[in-house]
This record gives structure tokens, C-alpha cells and sequence, in this order.
């Protein structure tokens, strides 16, 4: 090939997915799972952010991909997910059956509304989620700057039945054995669980905890959200988005982004 051929072939496109091994996966229920990956040593995250996931496909096929908070704190060394099983999904179907040291599509561009950087300075940080959308959480509350930002963190996490608490006993007091943020955690985090469709020390639906006043109760806080004290981060079900959302509106919190730092933020990404 001469140089002019040379200098005019077309210069093959990168992927715009890593390659990752499996590290480990865990199985906590008949429809909860969780799994690690390796981390690519060029990918740089903000805690709280979201990649797209997926599984290498067969023949040539342009792969399912899905967008994943990651469950890891942007210092880990490898990725952590947290996930649904959906029996006729077309990615979980197939996710859920993954095992240590197969192959996991990541994406090479991390990206999402639940960060730090979209809120604007304050004292109480509730993170407030429903099923897998306690992944991000399990991010921020590993990460020394939320500490350094917010006096108290709340995790809220709703599910409908108890065997649903995934990570109960890490955000019980896993967390305080953390060697980075463990005695922060220790002194600030307040971790709240709920449940919907079982007995528990604390039952029903998040908004109706709110209304009730039982949210704030249980945390032995004065009820009601201030926006001037007050940041909340929401994921999860897009109701229980939706509902919180303009529950928290009416005590006079304001969306942010990264463009605009508010009181509260929710992930667009997620919500129809």
C-alpha cells in the first residue's frame, strides 16, 4: 500500500463500550441481583452517575444496552450495579444469569442529574429511593465530599416486601467499617427503610409518609422540607418520582441540574 492509499483508508471507530469482566454477583432475591465488574482505568465518574450496560452480542448484532447507576463510589476500583430481574426482558433476561468472569458492555460515558454538583449548599440530604433506585445512594454515601457538604444524610428506601432491603445490613452499619468514610457515616447517616406490601416497623408508600407526617416523625425531624436546610434526591419508580416531586414543590423546593443547582434533583433518565 502506498502512502497516498495509506493516508486515505478510513480510520476504524472506537467502541463506544468497554469490554469488563465479571468480578462477582450476588443474588438477593428471585428479582434483585447485584454485580461487579472491572473498572476501565481511563473512565472517570461523579458519585451518583449512570452508564449504559449491556452484553456482547451474537453475529454482529448491535448490542442491548440499558442505562445503570452505579452502585460504586467514584474512588472504587470497580464497578458495582444494582438490578432488576425481568423474566422476558430484553437485556435483564439475559443479565441476570451472568457469572464471574464473563463479559459485560460498559459505557465510555458516564452521564446523570443525581450528583452533588446539581444541589445547592445545605444541611439535611435525603436520598430517597424506591426498589434498584437505591443504587445511586450506595454511591454518594461512600463519597467523603458528601460528608464534607451535608450535616445529616437520610437513606430512604422503599420496597414491598422486606426481602427486597438489599444492602439492609451494609447501610445498618456495613458502611461505619468503611476505612474512608466509615466514622463520617457513623455520626451522619441515618439509613430509614420502608415497606409497602409487608409488616414492617415502618409501612406504606413514601408520599403517604410524607403527607402523614410519619417521614419526619421516624427521623425525629420537624415536619415538613425547608428549602433553605433541606436537599432531596429522588430515584426509582416513576410514580414514586413523580409524586415525591411535587410533593416536595409544595414546601417550596426547586429542581436543579447541572447547569442550575437547586433543592432537590431527580434522574430524567428514568422518567417517562
Amino acid at each position: 500500500m502506498d502512502a497516498m492509499t495509506a493516508a486515505a483508508a478510513p480510520t476504524a471507530r472506537p467502541s463506544p463500550y468497554f469490554e469488563e469482566r465479571v468480578l462477582w454477583v450476588r443474588h438477593w432475591t428471585d428479582s434483585l441481583f447485584s454485580f461487579a465488574v472491572t473498572r476501565p482505568d481511563e473512565l472517570r465518574f461523579r458519585s451518583g452517575e449512570f452508564l449504559m450496560i449491556g452484553l456482547p452480542a451474537e453475529g454482529g448484532a448491535k448490542p442491548i444496552v440499558r442505562a445503570y447507576s452505579v452502585a460504586s463510589p467514584m474512588w472504587d476500583e470497580q464497578l458495582e450495579f444494582f438490578s432488576i430481574k425481568v423474566p422476558d426482558g430484553p437485556l435483564t433476561s439475559r443479565l441476570q444469569h451472568i457469572k464471574e468472569g464473563d463479559t459485560v458492555l460498559v459505557g465510555r460515558k458516564p452521564t446523570g442529574t443525581l450528583v452533588l454538583d446539581a444541589l445547592t449548599g445545605g444541611e439535611n440530604l435525603f436520598l430517597i429511593g424506591s426498589g434498584t433506585g437505591l443504587a445511586p445512594w450506595l454511591s454518594i454515601v461512600r463519597d467523603p465530599e458528601t460528608y464534607q457538604r451535608f450535616k445529616r444524610v437520610f437513606v430512604v428506601h422503599s420496597v414491598r416486601q422486606v426481602a427486597d432491603l438489599a444492602y439492609r445490613e451494609f447501610l445498618e452499619g456495613g458502611v461505619h467499617e468503611d476505612p474512608l468514610i466509615g466514622e463520617e457515616a457513623k455520626a451522619a447517616l441515618t439509613y430509614a427503610p420502608t415497606v409497602t406490601r409487608e409488616a414492617f416497623h415502618t409501612t406504606g408508600r413514601v408520599t403517604d409518609r410524607i403527607r402523614s407526617g410519619a417521614f419526619f416523625d421516624d427521623l425525629r425531624l420537624e415536619r415538613g422540607f425547608d428549602p433553605a436546610r433541606d436537599r432531596v434526591m429522588l430515584c426509582g419508580s416513576m410514580a414514586m418520582i413523580k409524586d415525591v416531586a411535587a410533593l416536595v414543590e409544595t414546601y417550596g423546593l426547586t429542581e436543579g441540574s447541572n447547569a442550575e443547582p437547586a433543592e432537590y434533583v431527580l434522574e430524567r433518565a428514568f422518567v417517562g
